[in-house]
């Protein structure tokens, strides 16, 4: 067997293995990706839900009583 054909077997192997973590590192950040997403939709409707709740009692039509202000 030559140089050239020992070479060539395992030129082929390390493309092949490039091309593999090549992928492999596409869809990891593409789930990373996803995840960040999915964290950041969470986060809002969270946050909408939090001042969803509290929007009704900020606006009461009754008056505080004198006795409840901070000195």
């Amino acid at each position: 067997m030559s140089d050239t054909e020992s070479s060539g077997g395992s030129t082929m192997f390390a493309y092949a293995l490039h091309h593999h973590r090549h992928d492999d590192l596409l869809r990891r950040a593409e789930h990373e990706r996803r995840a960040r997403e999915a964290l950041r939709l969470r986060r809002a409707a969270r946050r909408e839900a939090a001042t969803g709740a509290a929007e009704p009692e900020s606006h009461t039509r009754r008056r505080r009583p004198g006795s409840a202000r901070a000195v």
